[in-house]
């Protein structure tokens, strides 16, 4: 038997229609998972919707503000009325600092518009698909996309830092108390990867230069270097493995 075999299994992944979320669907399609993307761009669904059904299986793409409490319940009961049961929740979406101004200059609503989504939309998002598994006795998986921010320092955007560590909490929170249903919780931590939140900032002479020297593996990562893990964690492979932290940087936490 295949332990990747994701035959009879859906997934959803917030985010989902570009960048680690697509590089996920993708992977999980390609492994004979249902998937679901979540995302606020209907243009961007729609292609990413299009470009993981060309690795097989049935693809669901759906509008969903994750940092709308009812828009995350009315989006999840459409996911499981299309697809059936959810046996994987992937918390990917999320939103980068915007200004770079000094902590002490931070405006409240900037701290709170990314708290809403990474955090807040986080939260409501794992908490629906965790109800769904307990209530239906699935054994599933809930991981939740960090970053390199939550464990090391991230000056003028303590906001981000501060979502991406609670993150790791959380799941790891998870994991232990609903490890009695088979429920299994685990955070993924990217380092530089290259998507459309970042494409400026690598290409700046300054990362350039300083930055990237210190990738161990010599590249920026992408998308689909986050597939891997995805597959596995939706896989009878990590059916007693909870609790992780998966830092996926190249090696540049290390050097």
């Amino acid at each position: 038997m295949n332990p990747f075999d994701l035959t009879g299994k859906t997934a959803l992944i917030t985010g989902g229609n570009s960048g680690i979320g697509l590089g996920m669907a993708k992977a999980i399609a390609a492994a004979g998972g249902k998937v679901a993307i979540w995302g606020t761009n209907a243009e961007k669904n729609a292609a990413a919707r299009d470009e993981i059904a060309q690795a097989g299986g049935e693809v669901l793409a759906l509008e969903c503000d994750v940092g709308d409490e009812a828009a995350v319940e009315a989006c999840f009961a459409k996911t499981v009325e299309a697809l059936g049961s959810v046996h994987g929740c992937f918390a990917n979406a999320g939103v980068s600092g915007r200004g770079g101004k000094p902590f002490i200059e931070m405006a409240a609503d900037e701290w709170r518009r990314v708290m809403r989504v990474n955090l807040d939309g986080a939260f409501f998002t794992l908490r629906t698909a965790a109800k769904h598994m307990v209530t239906n006795k699935i054994e599933g998986v809930l991981a939740g996309t960090a970053s390199l921010a939550a464990i090391e320092a991230s000056p003028r955007s303590e906001h981000y830092a501060a979502t991406k560590g609670g993150m790791i909490s959380m799941t790891k929170s998870l994991a232990v108390e609903l490890a009695r249903y088979g429920i299994r919780a685990h955070s993924i931590l990217p380092g530089w990867i290259d998507t459309n939140m970042t494409v400026k900032t690598l290409a700046s002479d300054g990362f350039q230069n300083k930055v990237f020297p210190r990738v161990p593996m010599r590249r920026w990562g992408t998308g689909d270097d986050f597939g891997g893990i995805a597959v596995y964690l939706m896989s009878n492979a990590s059916r007693y493995h909870t609790g992780d932290t998966f830092v996926i940087d190249g090696g540049y936490s290390l050097f």
